[in-house]
């Protein structure tokens, strides 16, 4: 391993890699949301169990990747946070509001028909927080419904308000990577024990109630992350070992069941290890067009797959004449694992990127209108 000073085009402009670590992260959750609906007898996976934490290694991710497509344009003094804030409405948004609507008419069309559900789970107010993508910024003690996983969502939309702030920070630790890693190494710590102190259980617990304070830290550590990547280049077989080593690693911590924090503080270096893949024009099989359009599709297979079980439990209990909380086999597990995975690409290649470029070019050719002469 050499130590190199760090460029701008250290890193290649597609990360296929780190693309494809958001295809396994997503099978993760869902496996997890999986294995709650299964018959205990059937036994439980430390190693599925801790696959919730794959959306911490999520927040570390975008600031990652926000690192390296705004950074330079930061640094350049080019960056426009209103562009900017257009391209990440338009990442969230088309498909984040469609599953709403979604879990919308669900709700409806149950209440219409007279079936049972708890409402409880799906207040009107929660419903417009939920809509505008605050739901994690507050404290609370409700289980909300409306469109589950997307509390992250929320916590993501807070981080891109504040990237400037972010951007800035990176911006003046540029040169000492390990600074900006320690600082939020630290602030993960300290939010964590405020959160344990306040609610009684550690950050990575942090969902609906302030979840924003769980991807502050991991956020900045991702920027972290890409700096320090810029400054080492290795060779295929050293960053080909260390993708190795370190994915191992945490999937052992992970069977073993250890704490929480450690986990997610083992995410960072395979997030690193497996960026330097790409450094070293090293990601062979991780590169695969199915496995890198399975990342790119993974946003809408991580926010549609809960709405899928609760359709599906709800459909099935009113059928058999039973309780929505019966337990789900491996057979019908695994077919609706493939009929999410398909209802997930099908999102993603007729919702999320059509609205997306519709989106950012009805902002482009506002720009271009408003510039024009009259």
């Amino acid at each position: 391993m050499t130590s190199v000073p760090p460029t701008r085009d250290g890193y290649p402009a597609e990360l296929r890699a780190l693309t494809s670590l958001r295809a396994f992260l997503a099978v993760g959750v869902v496996l997890f949301h999986y294995q709650l609906q299964w018959d205990p007898a059937l036994g439980f996976s430390p190693i599925i169990e801790r696959s919730r934490l794959a959306v911490d290694a999520f927040f570390m991710l975008s600031g990652f990747i926000l690192a390296h497509v705004y950074g330079p344009a930061f640094a350049a003094r080019t960056f426009s946070y209103r562009r900017f804030i257009v391209a990440r409405l338009a990442r969230l948004y088309p498909l984040h509001v469609t599953v709403l609507a979604g879990v919308l008419i669900m709700v409806l069309g149950a209440t219409a028909a007279g079936v049972r559900f708890d409402a409880d789970s799906y207040p009107p107010l929660a419903f417009f927080q939920t809509l505008f993508l605050v739901q994690a910024w507050f404290p609370t003690d409700a289980d909300l419904n409306w469109s589950g996983p997307s509390w992250s969502l929320s916590a993501e939309w807070f981080a891109y308000l504040l990237f400037p702030a972010y951007a800035w920070l990176a911006l003046r630790l540029r040169a000492r990577p390990w600074a900006l890693l320690g600082i939020g190494a630290v602030a993960f710590v300290a939010f964590d024990a405020l959160y344990v102190q306040a609610f009684g259980k550690v950050l990575p617990r942090a969902e609906d109630s302030l979840g924003i304070l769980r991807i502050a830290p991991e956020f900045l550590i991702g920027m972290a992350l890409y700096a320090l990547g810029h400054r080492w280049r290795w060779s295929r077989p050293v960053a080909a070992a260390a993708a190795l080593f370190t994915t191992l690693v945490l999937l052992g911590a992970m069977q073993l069941a250890l704490d929480d924090r450690i986990i997610v503080a083992l995410c960072a270096p395979v997030i690193l290890t497996w960026s330097l893949l790409a450094r070293a024009d090293c990601e062979g099989p991780l590169a695969a067009p199915a496995l890198v359009f399975a990342g790119e599709a993974s946003f809408a297979l991580y926010l549609v797959h809960m709405p899928v079980i609760v359709a599906f439990k709800g459909v099935v209990a009113e059928l058999r004449g039973v309780d929505s909380a019966f337990r789900v086999t491996p057979v019908e597990l695994t077919g609706l694992f493939v009929a999410t995975a398909l209802i997930a690409a099908a999102l993603h290649l007729f919702v999320e990127k059509p609205g997306r470029t519709w989106i950012r070019r009805r902002f482009e050719n506002r720009r271009a209108g408003a510039a024009s002469p009259t």
